[in-house]
């Protein structure tokens, strides 16, 4: 059974060439222009994945995406000719899994696809006592307490929490979180870090699972 990928996108011009090229990669591809029926129809059909404009008549991505993350996981690759940092920030930490900014190639477009199924099809195993990350509901458990992490925070510590011990510069980190090579502050990843040793030190206070070397970057140890 092939893949069903839903194409979110009110230029019919585009949505169709999209559509295409997914279908020659062996997709399944529906286009909807409307971004006011695009929550309802993800309910009923349950999409592989979706390709979400941004810029929508009837509702925005950025709402759409809130809306369908509040009930299910499934990847959202956001396409927008918005390349304001707020707009690619905002996304991710809604839940978002990707960007992909116009104007792209189709072809772009199926490998970016493909590159996300992939992360969501094989997720990264964690061998780490005491906590427990459902990459299905970005889900992070911590001695039996939801760390209640946004999206970004979540990739973020699965990444870590992946390699114990092992040292990660924050560009590593940042072409991990930010795979579109995007443009952002130089302390991002150190503001993502804050945020999330405060929800952990909540779980587990007397414990410090994410540690700073100096200079270099951050690795996760437990024990």
């Amino acid at each position: 059974m092939s893949e069903s990928i839903l194409i979110v996108e009110d230029e019919e011009k585009l949505a169709g060439v999209l559509a295409d090229y997914l279908r020659q990669a062996g997709f399944d591809a529906v286009c909807l222009g409307d971004g006011a029926v695009v929550t309802g129809w993800v309910r009923e059909h349950k999409p592989g994945l979706i390709l979400l404009d941004l810029m929508l008549p009837g509702k925005g991505g950025l709402d759409i995406c809130k809306e369908i993350r509040a009930f299910s996981a499934v990847p959202i690759i956001m396409t927008t000719a918005r390349v304001e940092e707020i707009d690619r920030l905002l996304g991710l930490e809604l839940g978002a899994d990707d960007y992909i900014c116009k104007p792209f190639s189709p072809r772009e477009v199926v490998a970016r696809v493909k590159a996300v199924l992939r992360r969501v099809s094989n997720p990264v195993a964690v061998p780490a006592a005491g906590l427990i990350l459902d990459e299905s509901c970005y889900r992070a458990i911590l001695k039996g307490l939801d760390l209640d992490l946004t999206a970004v925070e979540f990739k973020l510590l699965q990444f870590l929490a992946a390699s114990p011990g092992r040292i990660y510069g924050r560009q590593q980190l940042m072409d991990r979180i930010y795979p579109d090579q995007r443009v952002v502050a130089d302390r991002t990843i150190d503001s993502h870090i804050k945020k999330l040793r405060k929800k952990i030190a909540l779980a587990s206070p007397d414990e410090e699972l994410i540690h700073s070397v100096y200079g270099v970057g951050y690795k996760y140890e437990c024990g």
